[in-house]
């Protein structure tokens, strides 16, 4: 079970970090991916930090502006936002993935994950 929050509404350039917490297991060792979701848009890849922290991921239209890590201390991985555009606007889910897969960019399909949190919707205006 996956807990995201944290969303919210700001102006653009504005900052944002989203939460996201295993409230019953622990997702140490589990790769952890934020996707977002835009009104009459499919939901889209974000980014991904590896189960061990070690390694992220992001899609072009974020990089330098997001940042993803986690703590599994408390068993979070957080998504700075920063510099938040229009654009960014969309509700924000968070996933997770503890199999092996078979494809070396299996995290950026939906499809890949078994875990998924509810959704944050995070609104910027100008």
């Amino acid at each position: 079970q996956l807990q995201a929050s944290g969303g919210g509404s700001v102006q653009t350039g504005g900052s944002l970090t989203l939460s996201c917490t295993a409230s019953e297991h622990s997702f140490s060792g589990y790769g952890v991916g934020w996707f977002r979701q835009a009104p009459g848009k499919e939901r889209e890849f974000v980014t991904f930090i590896r189960g061990t922290g070690d390694r992220t991921y992001y899609e072009d239209s974020v990089k330098g502006r997001f940042t993803i890590f986690r703590s599994n201390a408390q068993n979070t991985v957080y998504l700075q936002m920063s510099a938040l555009k229009r654009e960014d606007t969309a509700v924000y889910y968070c996933a997770a993935s503890g199999r092996t897969h078979t494809f070396s960019t299996w995290y950026r399909k939906s499809e890949e994950y078994e875990y998924w949190g509810q959704g944050t919707q995070v609104t910027v205006s100008s």
